[in-house]
């Protein structure tokens, strides 16, 4: 029997096997039972919902597709290096950098996250391995703390947001205590929990973070940004729990942080500002299931003048959730014009993510399929 023509339960325990999972772990990220996987296994409870099939996928890191066996096996959103990024991650045998090498780690640090703004991932994910080993070994908290943020940031775009939630947790225990060091890898930990379902853990940690930050005032201005920054995932966090007057509230405190701000330097790489807000706001509506209100926000967003100062993989990923709204409503050639749009301006952000290879198949679907979205589901082997 070929994969095409296997039962769709002995093809969801296949991939499951390829992925090292039991049914257990299977079942804790589905936030299901045991029971319930093996059922749909054995084809004892069948998998008509493809809401449903879209959640096993994005959890087993293939496309929907090849559940259904209509597609030839393609992996979702893995690059070459992830199993590097992996090893570096378990190992503890660090060496001790050489004297005077910090300078030269500081500089790599710098120029990692320049490739992480610009959605440079499959060079970023060969880098970042040997980054992480040479950061381990230095003495130097800010940088080790940068070094595992901006791989726990990447992992969670790659669809490996458990590797990502070490990552924000090893950034945490790196901080030494530092109040600034740890808010800005709560950061990390708080998108790392939204990626892995765990909202009310995420909200909790970010607005912790961010309630200490605001202790005291007379803080400059960068470390305020990021106080807006924890912020904003908290809102991100409580529209994810459908708590919406919680997530508004949250959202207009960082609305007050940003209208306060101006012309900082933002030395811990949070994008804060004025518009970051507006995008938020964007989000958390269609997080919340309002997407009617986030696609009539959504417009006023991309003329505000700051738009285009926002790095690409901002950009990027905030239109990846604005056709995310658009399909909500059924409008496939909205969501079309915004997949297009990011695929313009951050390429990476379309074709390496998961989540993204999910709204593009959705699109392709259409009858005709929208030209732009043909395109790319060609690119990114959604079609023969």
């Amino acid at each position: 029997m070929t994969a095409d023509e296997l039962p769709i339960g002995r093809r969801v325990a296949r991939w499951r096997v390829r992925r090292q999972l039991t049914q257990q772990m299977l079942a804790d990220r589905l936030r299901r039972s045991k029971s319930w996987v093996d059922k749909v296994e054995r084809g004892v409870r069948p998998l008509d919902r493809y809401s449903v099939i879209q959640e096993l996928a994005q959890v087993l890191r293939i496309d929907p597709e090849l559940l259904l066996g209509r597609q030839r096996p393609v992996t979702v959103g893995t690059l070459d290096g992830v199993d590097d990024l992996r090893a570096a991650l378990a190992r503890y045998d660090t060496r001790p950098a050489p004297a005077g090498e910090a300078e030269q780690l500081r500089r790599l640090v710098g120029h990692a996250w320049l490739s992480y703004q610009h959605a440079h991932y499959p060079q970023l994910v060969r880098v970042l391995p040997g980054l992480l080993d040479a950061a381990q070994g230095t003495q130097t908290s800010e940088l080790l703390v940068q070094a595992y943020r901006i791989t726990s940031s990447l992992l969670v775009k790659l669809g490996e947001a458990d590797l990502g939630w070490l990552a924000a947790d090893r950034a945490m225990a790196a901080t030494g205590g530092d109040p600034v060091l740890s808010a800005t890898a709560a950061v990390s930990v708080g998108q790392a929990l939204r990626a892995l379902g765990r909202g009310r853990l995420a909200l909790a940690a970010t607005l912790a973070a961010a309630e200490h930050l605001e202790v005291d005032r007379r803080r400059p201005p960068g470390e305020w940004a990021v106080g807006g920054t924890l912020l904003l995932q908290a809102a991100l966090a409580a529209a994810g729990c459908g708590d919406t007057c919680r997530a508004e509230e949250l959202t207009e405190r960082a609305a007050g942080i940003a209208g306060r701000l101006r012309g900082y330097d933002d030395a811990h790489r949070t994008g804060f500002g004025p518009v970051t807000v507006e995008l938020a706001r964007v989000v958390a509506a269609a997080e919340w299931g309002d997407a009617g209100a986030a696609v009539r926000r959504h417009p006023a967003v991309v003329r505000r003048a700051g738009w285009r100062l926002l790095p690409a993989e901002c950009r990027g990923a905030y239109l990846l959730d604005v056709a995310r709204a658009y399909l909500q409503l059924g409008d496939v050639r909205g969501a079309a014009r915004s997949l297009v749009d990011a695929d313009s301006i951050a390429p990476a952000e379309v074709r390496c993510r998961p989540s993204a290879r999910t709204v593009i198949a959705e699109v392709a679907r259409a009858h005709p399929a929208p030209a732009g979205v043909a395109r790319l589901a060609t690119l990114v082997g959604l079609t023969r």
